[in-house]
């Protein structure tokens, strides 16, 4: 375990809890229909694993929820299946390259639906306050129920958000020199 815990690695999950709270709350204030909230955590999963990245995203969302937005600590699930996915994508060699990385956010985006639907269809009727809600309101006028507004809109905007998350983290990884990231004896092979 303190592998996973070395003070490196706590330092390094700080970073990505910091990451995640100023970008996520960025999107959030300009209401735009990504969260930007993820980038930290997928570094995190990059260079320490799934373990130091569902823990990564799961405080993020339960500190920024008791600091500023409550939605937020309600998501926080969502948060840790984030760093867990993509850690073990990264594990798996799913950030050595472009391909793998566009399919690796695919993954991540699967797993946000399947946790991140019912979460926002049941506690909060399908609105959150996110620009998103725009999209649910938008389809439910035009028939669609509302589960299956949330879940159209939670796929449409996680699939450009964590493709986005994604490819800044694995860019921000590649650019760091290889002695550093020699240091996280968990890292994830990237070129």
């Amino acid at each position: 375990m303190n592998t996973f815990f070395s003070t490196r690695a706590l330092t390094l999950m700080s970073a990505g809890i910091a990451i995640n709270m100023t970008l996520g709350q960025l999107a959030s204030m300009l209401k735009l229909p990504l969260f930007l909230d993820a980038i930290g955590t997928l570094i995190v999963a990059l260079l320490s694993g799934p373990v130091a990245a569902l823990v990564t995203g799961l405080m993020t969302n339960l500190i920024w929820g008791l600091i500023s937005s409550p939605v937020a600590a309600a998501f926080a699930p969502v948060a840790a299946v984030i760093g867990l996915v993509g850690g073990l994508c990264a594990r798996s060699g799913g950030f050595r390259t472009l391909p793998r990385v566009l399919l690796s956010s695919l993954l991540i985006t699967v797993a946000v639906v399947l946790v991140a639907t019912p979460i926002r269809t049941y506690l909060f009727g399908g609105a959150t306050g996110s620009g998103a809600d725009f999209l649910v309101a938008y389809m439910n006028v035009l028939g669609t129920k509302l589960i299956e507004s949330v879940a159209i809109t939670v796929l449409g905007t996680n699939l450009v958000d964590k493709l986005i998350c994604a490819l800044v983290a694995w860019f921000a990884v590649r650019a760091l020199p290889q002695r550093v990231r020699s240091q996280f004896p968990h890292a994830a092979p990237v070129r």
